[in-house]
């Protein structure tokens, strides 16, 4: 069974690409089938995996808006089980190329279909807003993965993001398995950030997990250098913390009767 999870917060600037990325490599280092759609017009995804998004002539937006088959968008990377869908500036227009379409809500559901059976995972990188593309990335996802600074400005993204997941469930009746906010960039030094830290455990305690990725130059650089962690540095804080995120998230999958058992 695929699990498609997304990686997504309405707030800006919370490491989240640079997160799902490296999640995604591990995650395929691992023996898992996994295959990354980046979603966002900014092409960091794609970046972050070590491509330039200019260089592909097709994105989503053939998919979505052009109806050419998601395989023949498909990438391979030097990880034999590692492929990703890749983006770029012209991923902007496809917001407003949905508008008129039926049922445009679940194209991007209905285009996994075909490709969901040759992958365990399927990891969606969404830009911080909010709109048809992101909406269509909910109604496919399972699992929603939230990224969060450890500070008190990241609540009101949460507090809109929770509203949308619920107006999902009552106006489209989509019901996501799993959310599961981490805390990114964690310096457990500062006296704000552990009180943030602890006002998200009295606020959220059944999403929040209790693995943080501690801030990590080496991780910030390996992903500038479009590198993931564990070849950068394997043994550095960045990828001991995402490896002990991968865990608990397979933790609380495995314990779920509809979860599928990888990893």
């Amino acid at each position: 069974m695929t699990r498609k999870q997304l990686f997504l917060n309405f707030k800006g600037g919370t490491g989240k690409t640079s997160l799902s990325s490296n999640y995604a490599y591990r995650l395929a280092e691992m023996g898992n089938r996994v295959l990354v759609i980046d979603l966002d017009s900014q092409g960091h995804a794609t970046k972050c995996l070590g491509y330039e998004g200019e260089d592909f002539p097709r994105t989503l937006l053939e998919v979505l808006v052009k109806r050419v088959p998601l395989k023949d968008v498909i990438q391979q990377t030097a990880s034999p089980n590692l492929h990703f869908v890749p983006s770029n500036l012209t991923m902007s227009t496809v917001d407003l190329a949905l508008m008129p379409m039926s049922g445009r809500e679940f194209k991007l559901k209905n285009a996994l279909k075909d490709i969901e059976p040759q992958y365990d995972f399927i990891i969606f990188d969404a830009p911080p807003s909010f709109g048809l593309l992101n909406l269509n990335a909910l109604m496919a996802a399972d699992d929603l993965i939230v990224p969060v600074l450890a500070d008190f400005l990241s609540f009101h993204g949460l507090k809109l993001l929770f509203e949308t997941v619920q107006s999902l469930e009552e106006d489209l009746g989509h019901v996501l398995d799993n959310v599961f906010i981490v805390v990114n960039s964690y310096n457990a030094t500062y006296k704000l950030a552990k009180e943030a830290l602890a006002a998200l455990k009295e606020h959220y305690p059944e999403y929040l997990l209790p693995q943080v990725i501690r801030q990590c130059t080496k991780f910030a650089q390996a992903s500038s250098e479009g590198r993931p962690i564990f070849v950068a540095d394997r043994y550095s804080k960045g990828a001991l913390d995402i490896q002990g995120l991968i865990d608990e998230v397979l933790k609380r999958l495995e314990a779920a009767p509809q979860a599928a058992k990888v990893g």
